[in-house]
């Protein structure tokens, strides 16, 4: 009995030791280093803006701002397959896997909450589409959502009922099919209305832009079905701001601008990785950087870029001048997490909070409206 009783603690302790491995080798693969230049938080409080930023590969939304220290403050919560983000100072709007989340900040102007975060973005809804393979995210002026439905190669709104609405499809695509045909993926928003979106190629048959990522890319004007731009490699990203529509041209690592007299990308700055998620604020672009993933991202314009310039593809952000086109700040994530999706700015915003929908947080994190009983002018809201 006391052997087999030692044999059974010496068997327990191999198994501890060995889960405490595992653990370990985990942690260790899991650990990501972030870097940034010395002045990004000053930039951040210059310009009196947070940005938040997803990534589909760590089912994480991000959040970066900048605290009364003068510090740069990241926070972040978990939402699988984290991927198009839009919102302002008081709400979020973020596609998942299978859902799109609303979220709402729930302090009052001027309130803070642990005397630190001024607003605090909290998911109040979570309508189910299912897997679309939700991409960008706008809203009209009336309030409504509009997304990108790459699965079915079309634009839609949510439907009460149903899993999506579509409400226009690019004239190349004969049906809506779970297919992918030409990967649908950006979507430019101009005065509260869906304008322009961005597509890997004019494909019609299942799959069929994975052939055609090295100079199909078209932009199309969504009100008239013109293709506005083409020759493009896998452009994303599509973004009107002070006059002119802005693109990624992914493939090459190029932030520029659509010539729409010549039907043409004309590049501003080279990026060092597969350019993915875009913002403007003033006279920057503040741009997502991925690494180039096995298979889909490799074998493009930007890997020979890259060699010739004796660089590696980054993970993180860039802040790039639209003057000069130069770098003016940066993140940079390194270990675990090589790849972005969506970039917003987030004016007003100094120090951000967000709770994720399964954290232990959000159990007893409890708001209450105004009771009716009270009167006034917030009563019911």
């Amino acid at each position: 009995m006391k052997t087999k009783a030692k044999k059974a603690k010496n068997e327990n302790a191999d198994a501890d030791g060995k889960a405490k491995a595992a653990e370990e080798k985990a942690s260790k693969a899991a650990k990501i280093d972030i870097n940034f230049s010395q002045g990004l938080a000053g930039f951040l409080a210059a310009q009196d803006i947070s940005i938040a930023f997803t990534s589909y590969q760590t089912g994480r939304l991000y959040l970066i701002g900048h605290g009364k220290d003068g510090k740069l403050a990241l926070h972040e919560a978990l939402y699988p397959q984290a991927m198009g983000v839009t919102g302002d100072r008081n709400r979020l709007y973020l596609g998942t896997l299978t859902q799109l989340v609303r979220l709402e900040n729930v302090l009052a102007p001027n309130q803070l909450a642990n005397e630190v975060h001024d607003k605090v973005y909290v998911p109040r809804n979570m309508q189910t589409l299912g897997n679309i393979d939700f991409h960008e995210v706008g809203i009209r002026d009336n309030g409504v959502v509009v997304f990108v439905n790459t699965k079915y190669s079309c634009l839609c709104e949510p439907s009460l009922t149903h899993s999506f609405r579509p409400i226009w499809k690019p004239d190349f695509i004969s049906k809506l099919a779970p297919e992918d045909r030409c990967h649908l993926n950006g979507l430019a928003m101009v005065d509260g209305k869906p304008k322009y979106v961005t597509a890997v190629c004019k494909s019609d048959v299942i799959d069929g832009w994975r052939d055609r990522r090295h100079n199909s890319g078209v932009v199309i004007d969504v009100e008239t079905n013109e293709i506005v731009a083409e020759g493009l490699s896998m452009p994303h990203s599509p973004r009107w701001h002070d006059g002119k529509l802005w693109v990624l041209n992914s493939g090459t690592g190029e932030l520029g601008w659509i010539d729409m007299e010549k039907k043409r990308f004309v590049p501003v700055a080279f990026c060092p990785g597969f350019t993915r998620g875009l913002a403007l604020h003033g006279q920057h672009a503040i741009i997502g950087l991925s690494k180039p993933r096995h298979g889909r991202f490799e074998g493009l314009e930007l890997d020979q870029r890259l060699k010739d310039k004796d660089a590696d593809a980054w993970c993180g952000l860039q802040v790039i001048s639209l003057a000069s086109g130069d770098v003016v700040q940066w993140l940079r994530f390194d270990g675990a997490i090589t790849e972005l999706f969506d970039v917003c700015v987030l004016p007003g915003v100094k120090n951000a909070l967000t709770l994720g929908p399964q954290s232990n947080e959000i159990r007893d994190f409890i708001t209450i409206e105004n009771p009716a009983w009270i009167g006034g002018a917030n009563a019911g809201r």
